[in-house]
């Protein structure tokens, strides 16, 4: 088995003047191994993606001086974090790596959004001129109104309750009171997607240093272990999709429950990427939290908000806390936060890619949760480092309790 060692985000919201996501994925990096208690020097698999940098694990070894003996840039969207993650353990288990470094970074909302990401149409969709991503997901928030009589309301409830999260984090960027009626007033920018239903545009960046479990226990931190994980991917272009309604979170949430030898019942807290307020409502009927077409009544009434049935995007998300080009890692760090400083035994995170092209789902878990799982064959453990000497650029939002 594997654990999550160290975690951290930086420069969140805006990234100081002049730094470039790479800038800013280094600086996430170097705070994730203090977290940890290791130096780049324990570092010898290195994760990363980003719509900036074609080659981001090559930009991440130069900037922290890692010459890796195993590199992983897997490119999935927004869930490629928890890809990475997968693959990491995989590479643990292979002995291709001992200490795994997973790194995002982004300065979207500081050189801007057309700059920071490519959009590919498709030659068979791009007649109608469709402005992506939030054209592809209108189509989807309009066939499952139509389908299963999903209200504007119960898709509000969702950006409501992510606000009311939002509140209680003093490192969110929205955190202003937001009601129903402000979600439908807001101007439309893709019928049936109001401004209030789109995530935030921010700056920001996030690591995880990933080791063996027997590793990470003699580390700085409570290690919080990976007990089960899943991918899939269905399509590129949305007119690919092979049903609207239905993502392929019903195939990567399988894999990982049946891992994990858990049920959905069994986990205390979701993050789940929340690009657009229709997709928590899709992710939940796909990983088993209510059946098809339930999801918007299963939102409703601040069920997902604080001091509902299900903690769901406790931190605000990506529609009030930060959403940085790519949203997969703040979840992942969310998830560590939870178990961490609030006592939950299992957490799922689920990441998303593209227009509903790729999903990723991972659940994790505390001690105790790990320990009732079959013990993994032995790893070879390194032997700990001194703690590293981190440069400082800027704001760190440490993973700490709130």
């Amino acid at each position: 088995m594997i654990a999550i060692a160290g975690a951290a985000e930086v420069q969140l919201g805006k990234a100081l003047p002049g730094l470039s996501a790479s800038d800013v994925m280094a600086d996430a990096a170097l705070a994730a191994l203090d977290d940890a208690g290791l130096t780049t020097q324990d570092v010898d698999g290195l994760f990363a993606s980003s719509t900036q940098m074609p080659w981001a694990t090559v930009n991440l070894g130069e900037d922290l001086r890692i010459q890796p003996r195993y590199s992983d840039s897997t490119m999935l969207g927004g869930s490629s974090p928890m890809a990475h993650l997968e693959h990491a353990r995989a590479a643990i288990a292979a002995g291709l790596c001992e200490v795994a470094l997973i790194a995002y970074g982004s300065t979207q909302r500081s050189v801007g959004r057309s700059k920071a990401s490519v959009q590919e149409i498709d030659p068979w969709e791009a007649p109608y001129h469709p402005w992506f991503p939030v054209a592809a997901y209108a189509l989807v928030t309009s066939r499952h109104m139509y389908e299963y009589g999903t209200t504007p309301e119960q898709l509000a409830w969702v950006a409501v309750s992510a606000r009311r999260w939002a509140q209680r984090n003093p490192d969110a960027w929205s955190r202003d009171d937001l009601t129903i009626a402000d979600v439908l007033a807001a101007p439309r920018v893709c019928d049936p997607i109001g401004t209030l239903d789109c995530c935030l545009v921010t700056d920001g960046g996030g690591a995880l240093v990933v080791t063996s479990a027997e590793r990470a226990r003699t580390l700085r931190r409570k290690p919080v272990h990976v007990l089960g994980t899943g991918e899939a991917h269905s399509h590129r272009a949305i007119s690919a999709m092979p049903s609207l309604t239905r993502t392929c979170a019903v195939e990567s949430g399988a894999r990982a429950f049946e891992e994990a030898g858990l049920r959905p019942e069994d986990v205390d807290s979701l993050q789940l990427y929340d690009a657009f307020t229709i997709t928590p409502i899709l992710f939940l009927e796909d990983l088993g939290f209510c059946a098809k077409g339930e999801g918007g009544a299963f939102v409703a009434d601040g069920r997902i908000a604080p001091d509902g049935v299900l903690p769901v995007n406790t931190s605000g998300g990506g529609l009030s806390y930060a959403h940085p080009g790519m949203n997969g890692m703040q979840l992942l760090v969310e998830a560590v936060r939870q178990i961490r400083h609030h006592d939950r035994d299992v957490v799922l995170a689920h990441g998303n890619g593209g227009v509903l092209s790729t999903q990723c789902t991972v659940l994790l878990g505390s001690e105790a949760a790990a320990g009732q799982r079959p013990k993994a064959g032995r790893m070879r453990v390194a032997r700990p480092a001194e703690p590293a000497a981190r440069r400082r650029r800027g704001p760190v939002v440490r993973v700490r309790a709130r």
